[in-house]
């Protein structure tokens, strides 16, 4: 993800002008957003920070003209696919190729955005 890019949008939470977590998106075609760099500091695990950055992250997207978001992950990231699965995301099919050797860890995931 490159952040300079036109419709690439980074949410930051903060817990007393502390970072706390992120979490990003761009766009992947004209109706797909893909989400990237999701993480919430160890620190400030157990919150609710990032279902908060789940949910202000989908309402953005909600007021664009995507009808798809993406996530691509691995396996290791159980908590993240929780949150995902709370989400309403569900496994999809591969949307890019990874490395031979790591493609045995690869999550895809995918969840309709639903018109306003």
């Amino acid at each position: 993800m490159q952040f300079g890019v036109p419709d690439a949008m980074a949410f930051i939470a903060r817990s007393e002008s502390r970072p706390a977590g992120c979490l990003a998106f761009d766009q992947f075609d004209d109706n797909t957003v893909e989400l990237h760099r999701f993480f919430v500091d160890t620190s400030f695990r157990g919150l609710g920070i990032g279902r908060e950055l789940m949910g202000a992250a989908l309402a953005d997207i909600e007021k664009g003209p995507a009808r798809t978001v993406l996530i691509h992950t691995t396996f290791y990231m159980s908590n993240a696919i929780a949150v995902y699965e709370a989400f309403g995301f569900r496994p999809c099919a591969p949307f890019r190729e990874t490395p031979a050797h790591v493609r045995h860890t690869d999550v895809f995931l995918s969840r309709s955005i639903t018109p306003a």
